[in-house]
């Protein structure tokens, strides 16, 4: 299952770099989103996929507690702030490329000889 998803997210960041590349601004904004998911996939990936014992526990006396029905909260933390982080640039993005759009009125980057009207 590691490996399946190791593959998975190579190439949602190989399709996320190629869509960024392009000229086209609605295949940036696809590439953003993309790339933003690989990223999220990764963190996922990263926290490790089994269940393994929690980061920090113990009981308020001392002893031992039972962490076999335990998840690891951190990596699950870590990919909600994420989600958080990419929608708010994902955003960001749709929001100044729109604005690029109607001040230039083109849709190619190429075609964006200068930037002093913007």
């Amino acid at each position: 299952m590691g490996l399946v998803l190791s593959i998975l997210t190579g190439l949602l960041f190989g399709t996320g770099v190629y869509l960024l590349l392009h000229k086209s601004f609605m295949k940036l904004v696809a590439g953003v989103i993309i790339f933003g998911n690989a990223c999220n996939l990764f963190l996922l990936i990263a926290g490790g996929l089994i269940r393994d014992n929690p980061a920090f526990v113990e009981k308020e006396g001392g002893g031992a507690v039972p962490t076999e029905s335990m998840a690891d909260p951190l990596p699950q933390a870590f990919i909600l702030t994420a989600i958080v982080i990419g929608l708010g640039v994902q955003a960001f993005v749709i929001v100044l490329l729109k604005r690029v759009y109607q001040t230039s009125k083109t849709n190619n980057v190429d075609e964006l000889t200068t930037t002093d009207k913007i």
